[in-house]
C-alpha cells in the first residue's frame, strides 16, 4: 500500500512565493547583479512559480552600513525582474521602519502586484498602515509575522488579527531564526486557521535542517500558501529547498501549478552557478536555530566574532538568551565586544 496517498493533503492546493531574490540576497551578501536577477526570475516564470519576491534580503530600502549595502537599487533590481517575467507575480517585502510609504509605491510604479509587510511577531500594530496602503495601491496585501518561535499560539493569533484587521488578505509566519520543529509549526498554523478568515502562510529556515519538514507540517495544518527558494538560497542555512519541496509536494499530491522539472533545472543551470558558496548547515547557522537567532545575523556575526576573537557559538547564544529580532545587528558587535573584554581583560 502506497501510504503517502492516505495524507490528508493529497489533491490540496498550495500557492509558492520564491524568495531567492530576496531572502537569497543575505547569502549572496545583497550582491546580485540586477541581469543576474532577471536570469533566475525568468527560470522561475518559465517554471510556473505563482509570486517571486525581490527586494534587498532586509526588504525595501534595507541596503545600507546597517544591514549591507546591495549592488543595485531596489528600483533596478524590480525593473529588471519585471521586464522578464511574463506570468508570476512580482513580490516586495518591507519592514516598516527600514521600508516607507515611497518604497512602496515605488515597487508598485516597477509593476509589483503583491507586498509583504512584515514585523515582529508581537508588533503587528506597526505594519497596519503600510497594509492598508499596499491595498490602496492595487496590490495584493500580505501580513507577516517573523520570529514566530518566539511566542506561543494565542499570541500569535492575536497579531495575526492585527493584519487581517488592517486588510491583510494572507497572514504569513516566519520561523525566521529555524528554530521550530515540526509539532511546533503544526500548533501555530492550525491555531491561526481556525481563528482567522484569511488565508495563512509559512516560511521556513533551515538551521535545524527542518525546512522542508516544517513546511510539510504546515501544509498539513491547512497553509494555503509556503515559501521557497532555489538551492536553499537564504538567510543562515538557507530556506526550504524549492526544488525540493515541489518534488515532495508532487509526490504527496498537493498541486502547485510549478513544473518539477523545469523548478530543478532553474536551481542547477542558473541559480548554482552565481552562489558564492554551496548553502550548508554548519556549525554557525546550526547554533543560529539552537539558540534562536535571526537568521539573517550568520554574516554579520561572523565578522564580529572574527574581528574580535571570540567564540561565535557563545556569540549565538548569548543573542538568543537577550532575545533579539531583527533591525538590532548593532547589538552584535556590543556582544561580541563584552565576550572580547571577558576573555582579554
Amino acid at each position: 500500500m502506497d501510504n503517502h496517498k492516505d495524507l490528508s493533503i493529497k489533491k490540496r492546493k498550495v500557492a509558492i512565493i520564491d524568495t531567492t531574490l530576496r531572502d537569497g540576497q543575505h547569502a549572496m551578501a545583497h550582491q546580485f547583479l540586477p541581469e543576474q536577477m532577471a536570469a533566475v526570475a525568468a527560470a522561475l516564470d518559465d517554471a510556473g512559480v505563482g509570486t517571486i519576491e525581490v527586494s534587498h534580503g532586509d526588504g525595501l530600502a534595507g541596503s545600507s552600513i546597517q544591514y549591507g549595502f546591495a549592488a543595485a537599487t531596489d528600483g533596478e533590481y524590480l525593473e529588471a525582474v519585471s521586464k522578464a517575467i511574463k506570468k508570476s507575480k512580482l513580490g516586495i517585502l518591507l519592514l516598516p521602519g527600514i521600508g516607507t510609504q515611497k518604497d512602496l509605491e515605488m515597487a508598485r510604479e516597477h509593476g509589483a502586484e503583491a507586498a509583504r509587510v512584515a514585523t515582529h511577531c508581537t508588533e503587528a500594530d506597526i505594519g497596519e498602515q503600510h497594509i492598508q496602503l499596499a491595498r490602496e495601491l492595487g496590490m495584493r496585501p500580505i501580513g507577516v509575522l517573523m520570529m514566530t518561535h518566539m511566542v506561543e499560539p494565542p499570541k500569535l493569533v492575536e497579531q495575526a488579527k492585527i493584519m487581517e484587521a488592517a486588510g491583510a488578505e494572507l497572514v504569513y509566519l516566519m520561523d525566521s531564526a529555524g528554530a521550530m520543529l515540526p509539532p511546533d509549526v503544526k500548533a501555530r498554523i492550525e491555531a491561526l486557521k481556525s481563528a482567522l478568515g484569511v488565508e495563512i502562510g509559512f516560511h521556513a529556515h533551515n538551521n535545524l535542517s527542518m525546512a522542508v519538514g516544517n513546511t510539510l507540517a504546515a501544509v498539513e495544518a491547512g497553509a494555503d500558501s509556503v515559501d521557497g527558494t532555489l538551492r536553499g538560497l537564504g538567510a543562515g542555512a538557507g530556506n526550504a529547498q524549492l526544488e525540493v519541496l515541489i518534488g515532495v509536494l508532487q509526490k504527496l499530491g498537493v498541486e502547485t501549478g510549478v513544473n518539477f522539472y523545469k523548478v530543478m533545472d532553474a536551481a542547477e543551470q542558473v541559480v548554482e552557478p552565481i552562489m558564492p558558496r554551496a548553502q550548508v548547515i554548519n556549525n554557525d547557522s546550526l547554533m543560529l536555530g539552537y539558540a534562536g537567532v535571526y537568521s539573517s545575523f550568520l554574516l554579520h556575526a561572523r565578522r564580529a566574532a572574527k574581528r574580535f576573537d571570540v567564540d561565535i557559538r557563545d556569540v549565538m547564544v548569548e543573542l538568543g538568551e537577550r532575545k533579539t529580532v531583527g533591525g538590532q545587528e548593532d547589538m552584535i558587535i556590543d556582544v561580541a565586544i563584552e565576550m572580547a573584554k571577558r576573555v582579554k581583560p
